[in-house]
């Protein structure tokens, strides 16, 4: 059974996700202190937290810069009522694996948290996904192809990790929006092509073929 951390100052929203969490199988720990939430992040067997930016002593981007300096590699979550591209960025970037805008579903945190909590593929104890020359290391969420280092956005490799799990099988719309968002969007939402696009300027063209009427393919 997975622990989840919520470190989270606001009591209604921290009670409504745990339970909501409990009812799902999870176990939970709460706390509204970031200060706390650090010591018990390091301490307690915790396999993902969930973190709120706006906390009382320090902001969540500094728990987690003092995480992952501390070595904690759990995944971690934001939680926020800021919703800026710039603030998404800063997550990202540092060391976050999702970022969620408040107000959101429990449903769509819920799928979200399931996708971080995937096992790693059997047999790769390094967790590193390889494929001919491109290779994405799941622990420092890095990308390298050609033996290029390529920097890629949380969604970006995402995506890219639904591919690499999946080589040289036919992969829907559908498919991809549920494995990458770990949720649906609207049908006609051209999101997955966009993101392609970007995976192709990034990563190379050829790695992801276009399947007609089917979706896409990782060569």
């Amino acid at each position: 059974m997975s622990q989840v951390l919520i470190i989270e100052d606001e009591p209604r929203i921290a009670s409504f996700i745990a339970k909501g969490l409990r009812a799902a199988g999870f176990t939970t720990l709460v706390e509204p202190s970031g200060e706390a939430g650090v010591q018990l992040a390091v301490s307690e067997p915790v396999d993902l937290v969930l973190l709120d930016v706006g906390l009382p002593d320090i902001d969540g981007f500094e728990v987690l810069a003092r995480l992952r300096g501390q070595g904690v590699t759990v995944p971690v979550i934001m939680l926020t009522a800021r919703s800026s591209v710039a603030d998404r960025v800063a997550g990202l970037q540092s060391g976050a694996d999702d970022y969620v805008p408040k107000p959101f579903a429990f449903e769509e945190l819920l799928a979200r948290i399931h996708l971080r909590l995937r096992p790693e593929p059997a047999g790769d104890p390094a967790g590193v996904l390889t494929h001919r020359d491109l290779s994405l290391d799941l622990r420092t969420r890095r990308a390298n192809v050609g033996g290029r280092s390529v920097d890629l956005t949380g969604r970006e490799f995402t995506l890219a990790e639904v591919f690499l799990r999946n080589p040289g099988q036919v992969l829907s719309r559908e498919q991809l929006l549920s494995g990458a968002w770990g949720y649906d969007f609207d049908p006609g939402s051209n999101v997955v092509d966009v993101y392609v696009r970007y995976l192709r300027r990034k990563l190379g063209a050829d790695y992801f073929e276009t399947v007609r009427g089917m979706g896409y393919r990782l060569a």
